[in-house]
């Protein structure tokens, strides 16, 4: 998959594609249906305005979320940070990720401008794919209707992609995501997902706790995911980004045994004793074991945490 930081400039073999534009934080199932919505179309022949059957697939995405730009104040909330999405979008088998700077100066494009300068004079496209409730440009002008009527006027297609339901008839989201991680139901957010939840960030030095009890710790900080639920989790995770899925139990939380001031994800990996500092590493939480607590004294924290490890084997060997 390319990826291409503006709409401006593409090269000519990046033009006239079917493309999925949106959001997509989380990348879940709803979302994941109005991308493959445009890879079907993108190998449709019959909907080729090009005539040649070569249309790329495409995925317009903006970044940093606009909630960033409009409420900075608010709570961390992204489900799937950059790399994280741009990888949950390449396995599905995309040809093309563009990626809009979502700035003050692009927040107050008008949403007819940016039809004309970025889905017809950047991208060329030949068909537009959106949710039903997609909405774009100055104060949220733009909607599906006028996509549809702009795209008879500038010779692209349209499909707006109907809401997508689970088995129970709810409506697949990125809110209802956050809800499943805040109360610890991480079933529930894999299968809003299709994937295990995952955290992705560097190693960095802690204050070495881990080592002196026995249960050496990787320490990330979560910057702008989501928080869950605060507590102990079954884990499994990869360092470096590649290679071998390692199991582990990890703790999500302030420490307040030790009197912590900010979340950390502190990770402890099963028979591993190698360096980690430093590396990347990603972190799929599976189960979740309890809440977060403050313990009486070292020993106390010791022999839960050996619970704790007892507990996650037994769910990681499911």
């Amino acid at each position: 998959m390319r990826i291409f930081r503006h709409f401006n400039a593409l090269p000519d073999d990046a033009k006239g594609a079917a493309v999925a534009v949106g959001n997509f934080d989380g990348v879940h199932k709803g979302h994941q249906a109005v991308i493959h919505e445009a890879g079907v179309i993108a190998k449709d022949t019959t909907r080729d305005v090009t005539g040649d059957g070569k249309r790329p697939w495409a995925v317009l995405t903006f970044e940093p979320h606009p909630r960033k730009l409009f409420a900075p104040d608010q709570p961390p909330f992204r489900l799937t940070p950059f790399a994280a999405k741009a990888e949950a979008i390449e396995a599905m088998g995309v040809d093309l990720l563009i990626v809009q700077r979502f700035d003050t100066a692009f927040s107050q494009m008008e949403a007819k401008d940016f039809v004309i300068e970025a889905l017809v004079g950047g991208l060329n496209a030949s068909h537009v794919v959106a949710g039903y409730d997609f909405v774009f440009g100055y104060k949220r002008s733009g909607h599906c209707d006028m996509l549809l009527a702009m795209g008879r006027e500038h010779n692209f297609g349209f499909t707006a992609v109907n809401a997508v339901e689970d088995g129970t008839g709810q409506v697949y989201s990125s809110t209802r995501v956050r809800d499943c991680l805040a109360n610890g139901d991480l079933d529930g957010a894999k299968a809003l997902l299709g994937r295990d939840f995952q955290y992705r960030g560097r190693v960095m030095h802690g204050q070495r706790r881990g080592h002196t009890i026995g249960f050496p710790t990787a320490n990330i900080a979560l910057g702008q995911a989501v928080c869950p639920r605060l507590g102990v989790y079954a884990i499994r995770a990869q360092a470096g980004g590649c290679g071998e899925w390692r199991d582990g139990v990890a703790n999500i939380g302030v420490r307040p045994t030790f009197g912590g001031d900010g979340v950390v994800l502190e990770v402890h990996l099963f028979d591993f004793d190698g360096d980690l500092y430093g590396q990347r590493m990603h972190v799929r939480l599976i189960g979740f074991l309890r809440d977060e607590k403050k313990f009486d004294g070292i020993g106390d924290l010791k022999t839960q945490i050996a619970l704790d490890v007892t507990k996650a084997m037994e769910i990681l060997t499911v």
